[in-house]
């Protein structure tokens, strides 16, 4: 990374940890595929299972529900489908439930025609409506088959925390079956997935310093399962065929297990310099808006936006300055467009809002730069407005 560069950009991804880097190595000299019998064979494979035990650990899990994909994506397409099986049986799924402001990956509804999903709303924190969710419930048609409902855990904008748990109770009181988008929250929170109540996990490699292109769904169980969205040779006991990626799954694993070390430390001290960027943020444009502070958020994540000032515009002033942010979500090739999460709330969503995610590798003088960087982008803004009160 360029050191006169500052990266601020967490939640679209984390910069890759060392041990990382040192399991991906050291896979990458298996010759091995993980499928063969032979010796070689068997290491590669010996890799893959101690990353999936890794895995699974982090999130509180049995490592035998731990399926490697090539990232979220592909681990939401795979579960978001009408089509299950229950054993040998076939299981119908015959709507999809999904908070407003899910990751668009979640949001499009997987595998599920447009006309069996629907968007469940949230209040102006982007909280999901609990009682909404029950009377979408109470109403669902069994005939048709099983409700499935879909809320992540933290949301990848204004890393505002669901209350999972409660809609897992709701979910279950109607025979549902929940999919939980841990992304952002894996290696920030701590996770259990039997206190959550998820009967299936999506996970991001590359969000918590893994390598990218590699993620995983977790099952709770092995008999209700979605049939699989990538069919042929039967790696991963069938349920998503391709020759495994060793090396990227060794750095998964090595990534998993780190961030599940010294958590709460790490947590307290990227807290503290979060705090330090909102109060900042906050005494000098006093009429900035913090999106979701009221709840419960992510400890490295900050959502702002400035009156009069375009998100997009703000991003090119940071990165001019050498200060990576994001203008929400990162999942578009690049693409600033209007917020769905901003809309969903009922903020102004052309308006846009800068992201600022943070690690255990930042520093207070990143953030005492952040803030000076600031303070030149919302003089301009406040000379603008004078001006001609101009959005720019």
């Amino acid at each position: 990374m360029n050191k006169s560069r500052i990266y601020m950009d967490y939640n679209a991804t984390a910069p890759l940890l060392p041990v990382a880097r040192a399991a991906m190595s050291d896979a990458l000299d298996l010759p091995g595929n993980p499928s063969s019998v032979h010796a070689e064979g068997r290491a590669a494979r010996a890799v893959v299972n101690t990353a999936r035990r890794q895995v699974a650990a982090l999130c509180g899990a049995d490592a035998a529900g731990v399926i490697f994909t090539s990232g979220a994506t592909e681990a939401a397409a795979t579960v978001l489908t009408p089509h299950f099986k229950m054993g040998k049986a076939d299981l119908a799924i015959g709507h999809l439930y999904v908070s407003a402001v899910e990751h668009p990956c979640v949001l499009n509804g997987g595998r599920f025609d447009a006309d069996h999903v629907t968007k469940l709303e949230v209040d102006e924190n982007g909280v999901v409506d609990l009682e909404g969710l029950r009377n979408h419930l109470t109403t669902h048609d069994q005939s048709i088959g099983l409700p499935m409902v879909a809320i992540q855990l933290a949301n990848n904008e204004t890393g505002v925390l669901q209350p999972v748990t409660e809609a897992a109770q709701i979910t279950k009181e109607h025979g549902g079956i929940l999919v939980v988008d841990a992304v952002q929250a894996a290696g920030r929170l701590p996770i259990d997935m039997g206190d959550l109540g998820a009967d299936f996990l999506l996970l991001s490699s590359h969000k918590m310093g893994g390598p990218k292109g590699v993620g995983a769904v977790i099952c709770a169980g092995e008999v209700m399962m979605p049939l699989p969205l990538i069919p042929g040779g039967g790696q991963e006991k069938g349920h998503r065929s391709g020759t495994e990626n060793p090396a990227a799954i060794a750095g998964f694993g090595a990534a998993a297990a780190f961030v599940s070390t010294d958590l709460a430390a790490r947590s307290d001290g990227i807290r503290q310099m979060r705090d330090e960027l909102e109060a900042g943020i906050l005494a000098c444009a006093p009429d900035c808006i913090i999106h979701g502070a009221e709840s419960p958020r992510l400890v490295n994540t900050t959502f702002f936006s400035l009156p009069g000032l375009k998100a997009e515009t703000a991003q090119i002033a940071f990165d001019l300055e050498g200060v990576a942010v994001s203008a929400g979500s990162a999942c578009s090739s690049g693409k600033v467009g209007p917020s769905h999460v901003l809309a969903a709330m009922g903020q102004d969503a052309d308006l846009g809002g800068i992201r600022v995610s943070i690690g255990a590798e930042s520093t207070q003088g990143e953030i005492r730069r952040f803030l000076e960087v600031f303070a030149k982008i919302n003089e301009k803004r406040e000379k603008n407005r004078q001006e001609n009160g101009a959005l720019v």
